[in-house]
């Protein structure tokens, strides 16, 4: 299934930003429109596509004739499509791994990685929630690990001050690397997950079954939270210094750890040098790319990193 349409809830931005884009002309300098045409391919990480659709529809705006499709398999299923030389673009949300890399040699895909957001990936309750404020990372293991599969299942099993209230569970599912990377950083391992929870490349399926039950819990990327905070409660993280909830300026400064993570897209090369229009939307991503990231609600890129971005498009193609 693809999408180049918004969530809901940020469209409002989205359209507002529009506005002053085209105002101001934008990136085009020669005030035209529609030099280019041509279909856009992306495809992969669920937490990265609102950002690449957004900026896929801010785009369309300076030119009309190219339109970007937007999948949402998730970052392996992401990848395996791109390193058949599939898709244009990759959305990510860890780095593409050792065996990933191997499909796309084999393939004869070269690409480019962009790092284009930061993210808190973040623990909800729902809003209606009253014993949950903050988590240890040793609580969610608990939670979380092999090992508690089939007999973690009521609150008070993970801190006895919590009810004994059946506990339900909202996860990613296995090709997502909002997965990989909650795992790994949670568990000690990538992968290494209790399988009777509700997992899904959705991430709102997370937002309904959470919101709809006071003693469930997830988790997905801080921008999802965002577009639902009115009914979702993010949950503080305790890796040993205290409690800190996620926000830009903790997954910035280093302070929420261990669930801080770059958000990345990869380009594929040929595309990019064959394709004019690819290029000119990983240009217009990257030149505009504050403006996109906060259209979306995602978390903008430091300074450091935006002239990395910045230079990084620039020599593709």
């Amino acid at each position: 299934m693809t999408s180049t349409i918004l969530r809901r809830a940020a469209l409002p931005a989205v359209l507002v930003l529009t506005l002053g884009l085209s105002a101001c002309g934008g990136s085009n300098e020669s005030g035209s429109e529609g030099d280019v045409s041509g279909e856009v391919l992306a495809d992969g990480s669920s937490t990265v596509q609102p950002l690449t659709a957004a900026a896929g529809e801010l785009f369309a705006e300076e030119e009309p004739g190219v339109n970007v499709s937007v999948g949402t398999a998730g970052t392996g299923g992401g990848f395996e499509v791109f390193c058949q030389g599939k898709t244009d673009i990759s959305n990510a949300s860890r780095p593409i791994e050792d065996e990933e890399a191997a499909l796309c040699d084999k393939a004869g895909v070269e690409y480019t990685e962009l790092q284009v957001a930061t993210d808190a990936l973040t623990v909800v309750v729902s809003a209606e929630n009253d014993f949950i404020t903050c988590l240890t990372t040793d609580e969610l293991k608990t939670l979380w690990e092999p090992a508690a599969e089939g007999k973690i299942t009521t609150w008070d099993q993970v801190n006895p001050d919590f009810p004994a209230e059946e506990i339900s569970l909202f996860g990613a599912g296995t090709d997502s690397g909002t997965f990989d990377y909650f795992t790994d950083a949670i568990n000690g391992e990538e992968g290494a997950s209790r399988t009777d929870y509700n997992a899904t490349e959705d991430d709102n399926v997370t937002v309904t079954g959470v919101s709809g039950s006071p003693t469930a819990i997830g988790y997905f990327g801080f921008s999802y939270f965002q577009e639902n905070s009115d009914k979702l409660k993010a949950v503080e993280v305790d890796s040993g210094d205290g409690c800190v909830a996620p926000s830009p300026e903790s997954a910035q400064d280093g302070t929420y750890t261990p669930l801080a993570r770059p958000l990345f897209i990869y380009v594929n090369n040929k595309s990019a040098a064959d394709k004019p229009y690819v290029k000119a939307f990983v240009d217009f991503y990257a030149e505009q790319n504050a403006d996109i990231v906060a259209a979306a609600k995602f978390i903008p890129l430091n300074e450091e990193q935006s002239t990395e971005l910045a230079d990084t498009a620039e020599s593709l193609g």
